[in-house]
């Protein structure tokens, strides 16, 4: 019996962990971090888009959830546009030939940003690829996801209704 409480700890934090890195992370209300964005057609602040939901991923050219991510990402855009809803995808490779070639591939239907020096993940203390974070109409952090399943867009795509819809109740 006196053993049960060491099992009981080594048990519980693989769970905590594994809970943790496939459950969406509810946010306390928060600022989300101004950053710059460089983009093929210019420059742009992150706080530019404040007025509209922003999904903000961070993804990799190496990525394998990123590559599944694209389509989704296209089709959500497309679907939510009209409605203030913008996805903004910020590539970190440290190559731009190496972004170039994934978007010749999987193009984008939304602003790409390029972070090859990483200053953007760091102030966002991204924890792996691809991450994202829901930005509201305010520019509050309101969720964030590690990494992307399939099986839960579903629940993505609820949660970008969800602050689509506060959006527009409160106008």
């Amino acid at each position: 019996m006196r053993f049960l409480p060491r099992i009981a700890r080594k048990l519980c934090l693989p769970v905590l962990v594994l809970a943790t890195l496939f459950t969406p992370v509810a946010m306390a209300k928060q600022p989300a971090p101004d950053i710059l964005l460089t983009m093929t057609e210019g420059q742009h602040k992150l706080s530019d888009y404040q007025g509209q939901v922003v999904y903000l991923d961070f993804w990799a050219s190496w990525c394998k959830p990123c590559q599944r991510s694209f389509p989704w990402m296209n089709a959500m855009q497309n679907k939510y546009a009209e409605r203030g809803f913008t996805i903004i995808a910020i590539n970190v490779d440290a190559e731009r030939d190496l972004a170039d070639q994934f978007l010749a591939k999987l193009p984008a239907d939304f602003p790409v940003a390029f972070d090859p020096e990483g200053k953007a993940p760091a102030l966002y203390r991204v924890p792996g690829m691809p991450t994202s974070y829901l930005i509201d109409h305010t520019g509050q952090l309101r969720l964030a996801h590690q990494g992307f399943h399939v099986h839960k867009q579903d629940q993505y795509e609820q949660e970008i209704v969800t602050l689509i819809e506060e959006m527009e109740s409160s106008k």
